[in-house]
C-alpha cells in the first residue's frame, strides 16, 4: 500500500501486537485471475523461524483451491475516524481521515495434517470464549458431529513474507492540530474515534 514516511510504522513487534488485537482481517489472493476477498478471524506466531498468520475458510469457499498459486495479502484494520478541519489551529485547511492499517504478505500453505487444524480451531475458540464463564470448546463437538465440521472447512498459514504498517494519526500536523484533533474525537464519544484518540494521546504523552 501507499505509506508516506509520515505515517509508516515498521517496527514488527508493534505490527503484530495490532495484529493480534484487531484480528479480523481480509484476505486477499487471486482466483481464475481477478481478486477475491474473505473476511476471516486470523492467529499470528512469531518465533524465531518467523512469523505466521493461521485461520481456517469453508471449504466451499472456492479462495482456497488457488491459494497455494501465488502470493496473498491480509489486511487489518482498527479506528478510523473523520478528522474536521474546526480541530485546527487554523480553519484554512482540508478535512481528512485518520485511520490504523497493517498489511501482511505472505505465500499460504494449506494445512493437511489433521491435528494442525484441530490446533487453529482450538486456539482460535479459546482466544475468542476467553472471558465467558463456561467457555465453549470444539471438544464438545462428538463423533460425526466433529467430523462433518473438520471436513467442511480447510485451514492454511502464511508465513509472513513482508509487514506494512500505516498509522495515520495526524502526524505531519502541529502538536497543537494534534491537540485539538484528540479534544474534537474525544468529545465524539463513539468508538472508533475513541480509538484513533487514545492512539493520538499515546503519541503526544
Amino acid at each position: 500500500m501507499y505509506v508516506p514516511d509520515a505515517f509508516r510504522v515498521g517496527d514488527a513487534d508493534e505490527l503484530i501486537a495490532f495484529i493480534a488485537e484487531h484480528s479480523f482481517g481480509t484476505l486477499v489472493s487471486a482466483v481464475n485471475g481477478e481478486p477475491f476477498a474473505t473476511h476471516l478471524p486470523f492467529l499470528i506466531d512469531r518465533t524465531a523461524a518467523g512469523t505466521v498468520l493461521r485461520a481456517h475458510m469453508a471449504r466451499v469457499n472456492p479462495q482456497w483451491r488457488a491459494l497455494e498459486d501465488g502470493d496473498a495479502l491480509a489486511i487489518f484494520t482498527g479506528g478510523h475516524t473523520y478528522v474536521s478541519p474546526n480541530w485546527y489551529a487554523s480553519r484554512q485547511s482540508v478535512p481528512t481521515w485518520n485511520y490504523v492499517a497493517v498489511h501482511a504478505y505472505g505465500r499460504a500453505r494449506i494445512i493437511e495434517d489433521r491435528d494442525g487444524v484441530i490446533d487453529v480451531l482450538q486456539r482460535l475458540t479459546a482466544i475468542n470464549e476467553a472471558g465467558f464463564t463456561s467457555p465453549w470448546s470444539i471438544d464438545e463437538l462428538e463423533g460425526e458431529q466433529r467430523e462433518g465440521f473438520l471436513r467442511a472447512i480447510v485451514a492454511f498459514e502464511i508465513p509472513v513474507s513482508r509487514l506494512e504498517g500505516q498509522f495515520k494519526l495526524s502526524q505531519n500536523r502541529s502538536a497543537e492540530d494534534r491537540h485539538g484533533v484528540v479534544t474534537g474525537l474525544e468529545r465524539i464519544g463513539n468508538p472508533q474515534a475513541a480509538e484513533v484518540a487514545a492512539r493520538m494521546r499515546a503519541s503526544l504523552d
